[in-house]
């Protein structure tokens, strides 16, 4: 569809119509874990947006096509490896929102903006967006951006330590997500609650709670954050000693950021890996198979995942 919309929108030389299309395109693109050309297609929509039509897109679409993708632009750059690219742009989408002062559009981009500062770890703007998101929810009647804010809320109570109320956040915004009948954009909140049943040494939910996030997967093709669902899956079967299964999930995650071109889920599935090899002795293997991955980058190297990639490679190195 997206792509009959853009053949039409050509021949008939309508700007709106490439704008939306673009937009659809890119975004349905980013969900499937095409990263790549989902890049090509948001970017395209940034060149093509004319603010003087932008009464006649809102109609159209229901939000600001700008602002959406510059939101979607951010998990794209974040999932390629461009982490310092993808924080600009979230906090640019949302900054374009407010200026506009539409509900439906501020919502959706600090939902969708907020997932990169979750990803890096700065829990003070994941915080602050989500106490945006829930209020700004509560006040609009928009149940599905609220019970994404309700779970971004549990998350940065479990980042703060308070894992009991984090998760019965979570838990509570999980439920309501269901609730709503949606299916877009489910696996990911479903994953940090696993993340925090992990967190609070409860595994076996937390592998459940897995299980039902990449049943989803399997069931829409949601891709985009597969590796990481499997890597996750990895981590939790290692701590239960089941070392061949969990280099088998870690192998399959690694395969899927490949495909997808996903650079930071790559590090990540090769991070854990390597320290799997490090755990075995192997450490020549664990250096040869991490080093690359983490040379590739050109920026990010302040954030969590580059640091701790860099540490266990110093260790690798100065190992016999």
């Amino acid at each position: 569809m997206d792509e009959d919309l853009l053949r039409l929108s050509r021949r008939r030389n309508d700007p709106a119509g490439l704008v939306l299309g673009h937009l659809s395109s890119g975004r349905n693109l980013m969900y499937a874990g095409k990263f790549g050309v989902s890049r090509t297609h948001l970017e395209a929509v940034l060149a093509c947006y004319d603010p003087l039509a932008e009464r006649s897109l809102l109609h159209q679409a229901g939000f600001h096509p700008n602002g959406n993708a510059l939101a979607c632009l951010g998990v794209v750059l974040l999932a390629l490896g461009y982490p310092e690219q993808a924080l600009a742009r979230s906090k640019g989408s949302v900054a374009e929102a407010r200026r506009l002062a539409h509900p439906s559009s501020l919502a959706s981009v600090l939902a969708f903006g907020a997932v990169s500062f979750a990803l890096v770890g700065d829990d003070a703007v994941l915080g602050e967006w989500a106490d945006q998101l829930v209020a700004l929810a509560s006040e609009q009647g928009l149940p599905f951006w609220g019970a994404i804010g309700t779970s971004y809320r549990g998350w940065v109570k479990v980042r703060k330590g308070e894992v009991s109320e984090g998760i019965s956040l979570l838990r509570t915004g999980t439920a309501a997500f269901r609730g709503t009948g949606a299916e877009l954009f489910a696996p990911y909140p479903v994953s940090l609650l696993a993340s925090a049943c992990q967190i609070a040494g409860q595994i076996e939910e937390s592998l459940t709670v897995l299980d039902e996030a990449l049943q989803m997967v399997e069931k829409t093709g949601e891709r985009w954050f597969a590796a990481e669902l499997y890597r996750h899956k990895g981590e939790l079967l290692l701590s239960q000693g089941h070392d061949k299964a969990a280099e088998e999930l870690y192998r399959k995650a690694l395969s899927i950021a490949a495909e997808q071109g996903a650079k930071l889920w790559e590090l990540r599935a090769a991070r854990n890996l390597a320290r799997l090899r490090r755990g075995q002795g192997r450490h020549s293997e664990a250096r040869d198979l991490l080093a690359p991955v983490y040379g590739w980058f050109t920026e990010g190297f302040d954030t969590a995942d580059l640091q701790e990639a860099k540490a266990l490679l110093d260790a690798l190195r100065e190992a016999p």
